[in-house]
């Protein structure tokens, strides 16, 4: 495909192959996606909350957004490593670290923030018994849950011990099987945590982490009808409250056509990413490197242009620029 690539459009040198097939090698190297929520004391989703991403590295990088009407945020394209996050609406603040994966979709845990000053709960209609045995409940479990999240990394069978612990107490907790899912992602046993996604799913199907994950999962094993399926289905789910549909999700859709072989296909979706996302600089040197293996030269062009004016120094911009020079 690349070499009928470059016969038709008379590129036959060996500079101008070879900067494609190493730009090829970069793309199967995706950056990593954040997908997180955005939550005020009382647990329920901040709309319009500002998010700002600082990277924690070598180089000075600052990525800005906003939550959708749920709360929720995407970001698709990022270096992978530490950010710094922190999120403001009005006088509510939040922040904490996180760490982007490569080629991951990480679905971080609900970011809550409030003023500087403590404030209180709205616990009307409710005893002190039971406000006291309900606090108890909810701040055992929720602190269970949190600590066998934190410990996927380092303990993934500790992790699945308190979960599933969790899920006993909590009758259809389907992010804890999600949860789950990922913690025998760390063990490497993808045939666990398959099962695990699925029993999220059977549980939510309307939640779209199982869907995102297994959409990773099966792009890894190859099984890229599978795959697309898979983050289709989170995309509708996220897109029926992000309009024009989620950009991450579509990115992450382009990829696995990328990794399948399926070029225009792939294109499609980076187009539909740069709709739905102006700003989203890799999408737009992901839709150049397809134009590129599909011949279509002139479209390459303004697709990488575009992403050398939002990233001018990003990681792939001396790339864009040899490509670029090898083919204006």
């Amino acid at each position: 495909m690349i070499r009928q690539s470059f016969r038709r459009t008379g590129l036959v040198g060996t500079v101008a192959l070879g900067l494609l097939l190493v730009a090829t090698s970069a793309f199967a190297q995706a950056q990593g996606s954040l997908r997180g929520l955005v939550v005020d004391e009382a647990g329920k989703p901040v709309p319009e909350a500002e998010i700002v991403l600082k990277y924690v590295g070598d180089v000075e990088i600052t990525v800005t957004l906003k939550t959708n009407g749920r709360g929720e945020f995407t970001r698709a394209g990022l270096r992978t490593g530490e950010w710094k996050m922190q999120a403001t609406k009005g006088t509510l603040i939040g922040s904490q670290t996180v760490k982007v994966v490569i080629n991951e979709l990480t679905r971080l845990e609900a970011l809550v923030i409030k003023p500087p000053a403590e404030g209180g709960t709205d616990t009307s209609g409710m005893t002190p018994k039971e406000i006291e045995a309900r606090n108890k409940l909810m701040a055992a479990m929720q602190a269970d849950y949190e600590a066998a999240v934190a410990s996927i990394a380092t303990d993934p069978d500790g992790a699945i011990a308190k979960l599933t612990q969790v899920a006993s107490q909590v009758p259809g907790c389907a992010i804890c099987y999600s949860k789950i899912g990922d913690a025998q992602i760390k063990k490497g046993d993808q045939a666990a945590a398959e099962a695990a996604y699925k029993e999220a799913i059977a549980m939510d199907p309307k939640l779209p982490d199982p869907y995102s994950a297994l959409a990773i999962l099966y792009n890894q094993q190859k099984k890229f009808d599978d795959a697309g399926q898979m983050s289709q289905k989170a995309n509708e789910l996220l897109g029926a409250t992000t309009p024009g549909g989620d950009p991450a999700m579509m990115y992450n859709q382009g990829i696995i056509y990328w990794n399948a072989g399926k070029y225009p296909e792939a294109k499609a979706e980076f187009e539909k990413t740069v709709k739905a996302d102006p700003k989203m600089a890799e999408a737009y040197f992901r839709l150049g490197m397809a134009n590129v293996n599909l011949g279509q030269l002139p479209d390459a062009v303004k697709a990488l242009e575009e992403y050398l004016k939002l990233s001018p120094t990003g990681e792939n911009a001396e790339m864009a620029k040899a490509i670029l020079k090898s083919i204006k």
